[in-house]
């Protein structure tokens, strides 16, 4: 799914719920500005929290030796923060076609 997909899809569902009354250009304002908003707050080193979707997260990656794959000469790979997103049981459970009481027994 692209970005043009998901602008599409919250379209329709706006116009299903309260007529059409939001253009697909604001709307594609209204997703980019919610993705810049998730982009800002991990740049600051924030965590955001989505209820019934998952957590985006700022984790630290520890210094590693790694090695060139032209001379297979090693390499340090210095720490550096990386992004991670790790999904909700709600979610994990949906994508997993069963109920979220089977996920808590896991």
């Amino acid at each position: 799914m692209t970005k043009a997909d998901l602008v599409e899809l919250v379209t329709e569902a706006i116009s299903q719920t309260s007529g059409p009354m939001i253009s697909k250009k604001d709307c594609a304002r209204v997703v980019d500005s919610f993705l810049d908003a998730i982009k800002d707050a991990l740049k600051d080193q924030k965590n955001i929290e989505v209820r019934g979707f998952g957590t985006f997260k700022i984790r630290q990656r520890k210094t590693r030796m790694a090695r060139n794959p032209r001379t297979g000469a090693p390499v340090e790979v210095s720490a550096r923060p990386v992004p991670v997103f790790k999904p909700s049981k709600e979610l994990r459970a949906m994508v997993a076609d069963i109920d979220i009481s089977e996920l808590a027994d896991a």
